[in-house]
């Protein structure tokens, strides 16, 4: 069986390796979303000041609002997730605008980027319950209240995954498609329903970002709490 080759999928362009088929246009937007955000990091804080400004002032604000979100949801503890998570916030963000520009798209908005994610947070979280809590704990937990529930909760951690990563695909492919439907019904010479749209996917793009970091959020923090 021929190892590497690309062909078309649809309307994206895929390479097989290995028995293993990439999306390349998912990955080209991957690897430019994070640049953005490591170029956006080092530039705000290359120069850092007293009384910040420009970047820094931008990128405090974001970073400030996140640690006391963190702070209040998973106390003294959360510190130590602080950086992934705020990292996390970031790299969805530029990832769900980043389809708003002409030419890009969005790799949120393909379910291989968002399903990753989550499948990373919901194996961080069980990896920092057992930790935390040890191996006995963590296993009782599942048969909590009464040992039936093991069923139920069994399901309850299958479907957190695929309900992170479904909810924020969903809502940034759906924006995506009706700005593609909006540029052809309407005509260039009204912008204004354009423009109305694409503040609304900014503002999206913000909340689901925002979302998925807060379910994360939620996660981990009952992962690292003490209570048994």
């Amino acid at each position: 069986m021929e190892q590497g080759g690309a062909h078309e999928i649809g309307v994206h362009k895929a390479a097989e390796y290995f028995g293993l088929t990439f999306n390349i246009e998912t990955l080209y937007m991957t690897w430019i979303s994070m640049a953005i955000v490591i170029v956006f990091a080092f530039v705000a804080t290359r120069r850092l000041k007293m009384v910040p400004g420009g970047w820094q002032n931008f990128l405090e604000l974001i970073v400030t609002a996140l640690l006391d979100q963190i702070e209040s949801a998973m106390g003294p503890k959360g510190k130590k997730m602080a950086p992934l998570l705020i990292t996390l916030f970031l790299f969805l963000l530029v990832s769900n605008w980043l389809g708003l520009v002409p030419g890009f798209t969005s790799p949120t908005s393909d379910l291989n980027t968002t399903l990753g994610l989550a499948l990373l947070v919901i194996a961080l979280v069980h990896i920092t319950s057992i930790v935390n809590k040890g191996p006995g704990a963590y296993i009782k937990h599942y048969f909590q209240p009464y040992i039936p529930f093991v069923v139920i909760n069994l399901i309850e951690e299958a479907a957190k995954p695929i309900t992170l990563s479904f909810r924020l695909m969903g809502n940034i492919f759906a924006g995506e498609v009706l700005i593609v439907i909006l540029g052809k019904l309407v005509p260039m010479w009204i912008p204004i329903p354009n423009i109305v749209w694409l503040a609304f996917s900014v503002f999206v793009g913000v909340v689901q970002a925002f979302i998925f970091t807060m379910l994360s959020m939620s996660y981990l923090a009952g992962s690292m709490s003490d209570d048994h």
